[in-house]
């Protein structure tokens, strides 16, 4: 695995990763969700591995506030349209005329703005969100409410924090992140309109079956064009580590 950096157009500096793979066809690129990044993601898990035997480029990013990527704390320097811009970028920067695209959970709805605005991917795989995103362009706030996160990622004595803005706290915790710079991301969690029929790239929706911030994916999945779903086992975490997650990768990205 080999690390590089990119500087997009406000200067926040993003890190990627060559995970390799071959030259067999356009690239591949992960995106990883909130609090995690493309170690955790994609890499210790094993799905990086499993992708590279369809002899593709496999290139991770981290997204700005995680992983090696730069992580000021003001909330100018995010949100997930700014994110996708990211994503363009580097995908821009890899050459050739196409490029594939999987995202997770936060990824899954950078993954939606990509193939919303960027005609040069060819497939990509929203994963990890349902409903949501056609009714507020967004990650469900109905079961994780962003200002409640926010501050909980702020508080200095979180010992009080219950339910899911616990667990995010104590898995952004775990994983080393600077909870500011999280915080700052939940900060541009506002209700949106992404422009979905104007997708143009074969699409697979994924999402687990006990998955309580990807609920009804199938109501995404219709409302973009020709797009298909496919629903794997387990909740927000099991769902992405399930055999039958990294298998609809493989059949789709084939």
């Amino acid at each position: 695995m080999e690390r590089h950096d990119f500087l997009p157009s406000d200067g926040v500096r993003i890190a990627w990763y060559e995970l390799g793979g071959g030259a067999g066809g356009p690239p591949i690129v992960l995106q990883h969700g909130f609090s995690a990044d493309t170690m955790h993601e994609w890499v210790n898990c094993g799905i990086a591995e499993r992708l590279t035997a369809l002899g593709r480029r496999i290139v991770g990013i981290d997204a700005r506030g995680h992983g090696q990527s730069g992580k000021p704390h003001e909330s100018r320097f995010y949100g997930e349209t700014r994110m996708a811009d990211d994503v363009i970028e580097l995908a821009a920067s890899l050459g050739g005329e196409s490029y594939d695209l999987v995202g997770y959970s936060m990824g899954g709805v950078i993954a939606t703005y990509v193939a919303s605005r960027d005609a040069r991917l060819r497939r990509v795989v929203i994963s990890g969100v349902g409903e949501a995103v056609v009714l507020t362009g967004g990650v469900d706030v109905r079961a994780l409410d962003a200002g409640a996160l926010a501050a909980g990622l702020r508080m200095e004595h979180p010992e009080t924090l219950t339910g899911m803005v616990a667990g995010f706290r104590a898995g952004a915790e775990e994983r080393g992140n600077d909870l500011l710079a999280l915080a700052a991301q939940c900060d541009t969690i506002v209700p949106r309109r992404i422009g979905l029929d104007r997708i143009k790239a074969q699409t697979l929706v994924v999402a687990g079956d006990n998955d309580p911030l990807a609920v009804h994916p199938e109501r995404l999945a219709a409302a973009i064009p020709g797009a298909r779903l496919q629903l794997v086992p387990g909740d927000h975490t099991a769902a992405r580590l399930s055999p039958e997650f990294t298998a609809a990768l493989l059949k789709f990205l084939a």
